[in-house]
């Protein structure tokens, strides 16, 4: 990825907003690999800049405000909720959206499955429920699935799978990106893939907002989707980093959940999330508090293991020894 970076330099033109025609055929070829994805062509296919800058500016670029609503799990990535915000539209939790929100004025329902923060899955028969009920409402489903090639408990399934949404890509968007699956986070490179109408009216709009993903990155995109030997050493690392954390946690006196894929444990002690972010600072270790995805998860703590093997195993060790 590296070298394919350094060989793509020499690029002093404007890179296309859409992509080369290479980095769309390696979306496509990783689609029907990966997601199983089915019937998908280029007009399914947009790059976009990182996926969190497509979180937070997509309910604008749909053209959303006042009026609408904008929907997002009860816990949840922060970003969803700002996105509405900066459209001016309502932002709206929910924990089942099919029984929770009210269709009329719902524009945009996000769906992350593996979940950030819980890491909690939706099955297929879930998903395809709600991707039934959206569809019969009118309302764009947009799924968040940057972590769906991370499940260790659970086997991730994409809102393209042919039996979610029934070999038909209308009203549905998919969110992936290689900050996660690659570690390249730094290169900003992620894509969507899905409804051809609302990505060719998203392509209109993101060409005059100068939203566009370097040449470099375009061509490191490539050879990151051409390789699964990364994506599976890597998944060992972060295993066996998972596995100790839990454990160490587990016999520290946590109580994990979920957490049966992505790149956290969703871990409480049953007391406020401040109290325990304290007492692992006193111990040198750092979780995030879970009030930052929303007052539902003000018991819990996110803890990763992105961290090195050896800064990991420090965490342990002083958790054990605790």
């Amino acid at each position: 990825m590296r070298e394919a970076l350094t060989a793509a330099a020499d690029s002093p033109g404007y890179p296309t907003v859409w992509g080369t025609a290479g980095l769309r055929a390696a979306v496509l070829g990783w689609a029907g690999r990966r997601l199983g994805a089915e019937g998908l062509t280029e007009r399914n296919v947009l790059p976009v800049v990182g996926s969190k800058e497509l979180v937070a500016w997509l309910p604008t670029q749909l053209g959303l405000g006042p009026g609408d609503t904008v929907a997002f799990p009860r816990l949840a990535y922060p970003t969803y909720e700002v996105g509405a915000r900066l459209a001016r539209a309502e932002p709206v939790v929910y924990d089942d959206p099919v029984t929770d929100l009210d269709p009329g004025p719902l524009k945009l329902l996000w769906l992350n499955s593996p979940s950030n923060p819980t890491g909690r899955v939706l099955g297929k028969d879930e998903l395809a429920r709600i991707v039934a009920w959206a569809r019969e409402h009118d309302v764009l489903v947009v799924s968040d699935e940057c972590y769906l090639e991370l499940g260790w408990e659970a086997d991730p399934v994409s809102v393209l799978h042919p039996e979610v949404c029934g070999g038909g890509h209308e009203g549905l968007v998919a969110v992936h990106s290689l900050s996660k699956r690659s570690n390249l986070a730094g290169y900003r490179a992620a894509f969507v893939l899905g409804d051809a109408a609302v990505l060719g009216e998203l392509l209109q709009i993101r060409k005059h907002g100068g939203m566009m993903t370097p040449a470099p990155v375009q061509a490191a995109t490539v050879a990151a989707l051409g390789d699964d030997a990364h994506v599976a050493e890597q998944r060992e690392r972060y295993a066996a980093r998972r596995t100790a954390l839990r454990e160490a946690l587990l016999a520290h006196g946590f109580r994990v959940e979920h957490s049966e894929a992505g790149l956290y444990l969703w871990a409480t002690r049953d007391e406020p999330c401040w109290d325990t972010v304290a007492h692992l600072a006193t111990l040198g270790v750092l979780a995030a508090p879970g009030d930052f995805y929303g007052p539902a998860g003000d018991r819990f703590v996110r803890i990763a293991f992105t961290a090195t093997d050896e800064r990991v195993a420090a965490a342990v060790a002083r958790l054990t020894a605790a």
